[in-house]
């Protein structure tokens, strides 16, 4: 199966949940357009409040959709947005790729992963439960965040629901996302 796009969203408010949309734009180094996250340095609340001259590294979420079949099971019954996501894929594993791995969406964007999007307790309020849902340990007790990643856009364009997300290029070296 080849990697697509199964949904996208935007909000041009700060809330938690993202309006479904058939295509959004993407701006070269500041986002989704009309999103309430866009721009260069960082749009997040609890991060601006630190320190607002930040890089926006945060600039477009993306989530598998196989996540979303894997909560189906656990009783949780999410839609593409509803967890705050401008992207929802099927047929990449997002969480095993490494920090600066650039993907072209569509035909004309590519965004780079700068690393794992943190889950935060406002999951809760979509749905009890939820945050702990989406974490996980490992064999070795190390934390497994699965609730996405989050990208730059490099390179910006229209990407429209059904379109392809092909790897546009792979680091030499394999670093693992942290969340950024």
């Amino acid at each position: 199966m080849s990697a697509t796009i199964i949904g996208l969203a935007s909000a041009a408010s700060h809330r938690f949940s993202k309006e479904p949309q058939q295509k959004v734009t993407l701006f070269a180094g500041l986002g989704v357009a009309g999103d309430a996250h866009a721009g260069r340095t960082v749009q997040h609340l609890s991060r601006m409040k630190q320190d607002p001259s930040q890089p926006n590294l945060r600039q477009v979420h993306l989530i598998h959709a196989e996540l979303f079949d894997e909560l189906a099971g656990q009783g949780f019954a999410i839609e593409p947005g509803q967890m705050g996501e401008n992207v929802t894929t099927r047929g990449i594993d997002l969480l095993g790729l490494s920090a600066g791995t650039r993907l072209r969406i569509g035909a004309e964007a590519v965004i780079e992963i700068t690393g794992l999007r943190n889950p935060c307790h406002q999951l809760n309020g979509l749905a009890a439960g939820l945050m702990a849902a989406t974490l996980d340990r490992d064999a070795d007790g190390a934390l497994i965040r699965k609730a996405g990643v989050m990208a730059v856009v490099i390179t910006g364009g229209e990407i429209v629901v059904g379109e392809a997300i092909t790897l546009e290029s792979v680091p030499l070296v394999h670093e693992p996302l942290g969340p950024v």
